[in-house]
């Protein structure tokens, strides 16, 4: 009984059906089956041949399976427009967690270090919850882009969707994630006002830079071998 229904779902994602559609509609079928089984019982059936005929009523696979894939409404964003999904989507959620890193930068500056022309020195000085208060924005800024490229890889994972846009999604992700620098100084700006902008480059290390960017590919591919390592297991269960 799992092993058609098995197909089937891996049939239906790779499809693009919403994973949230393909549940509900095997649920449903699931429930059916077990009335019509419980009806072939009670007609006096072997249990064997009670599900045999049950899945005879039913209705094939390839039915089945036409039946969801032809309501265009059940097909997830990821195979409608895997360009968006994969990478427009993921650019803006980094774009917004850099905001949030610099407006930290920014904030932490005007009060734990007033009068300094840039916040990017020692923090001897600061306290414990000051030293925290920055420590969360670089966590966002240097943790972002790879929780934002595991979250592609998670969602490629769970769509079955082919490997061309998770990839490109996960290669911009990377060099916008290495090569993004912040700048904070007052004396770069006029009237000595504290400004904090980003822009892009290798900066110093190019190296160290390059390193960052396949460590985010690197844990990408973790969500994938994950999700094959399961789908080999079940299918030898």
């Amino acid at each position: 009984m799992a092993k058609p229904f098995n197909e089937l779902r891996e049939r239906l994602l790779r499809a693009g059906v919403a994973p949230r559609h393909v549940r509900r509609y095997l649920a449903e079928l699931t429930d059916h089956l077990a009335d019509l089984r419980a009806e072939e019982e009670r007609a006096g059936r072997s249990r064997a041949d009670a599900e045999s005929a049950a899945l005879t009523r039913l209705g094939r696979m390839d039915d089945l399976f036409k039946a969801m894939v032809e309501q265009r409404q059940f097909q997830s964003w990821c195979f409608r427009a895997p360009w968006a999904t994969y990478c427009v989507a993921p650019i803006f959620l980094l774009a917004g967690a850099y905001f949030v890193a610099c407006f930290i930068l920014w904030s932490g500056w005007k009060v734990f270090m007033p009068g300094m022309n840039t916040p990017f020195v020692r923090l001897d000085g600061l306290d414990g919850f000051a030293i925290f208060y920055f420590g969360v924005g670089r966590l966002i800024y240097f943790g972002a882009p790879i929780v934002i490229a595991w979250g592609i890889g998670v969602i490629a994972a769970r769509q079955r969707s082919r490997e061309v846009w998770p990839t490109i999604g996960l290669v911009l992700i990377a060099l916008i994630g290495c090569t993004t620098r912040v700048h904070a100084s007052r004396s770069a700006f006029p009237g000595g006002v504290e400004h904090v902008s980003m822009g892009f480059g290798l900066g110093p290390s190019a190296q160290g830079s390059l390193l960052y960017a396949l460590v985010i590919l690197s844990l990408t591919v973790l969500p994938y071998l994950i999700w094959r390592l399961q789908k080999a297991h079940s299918l030898s269960a």
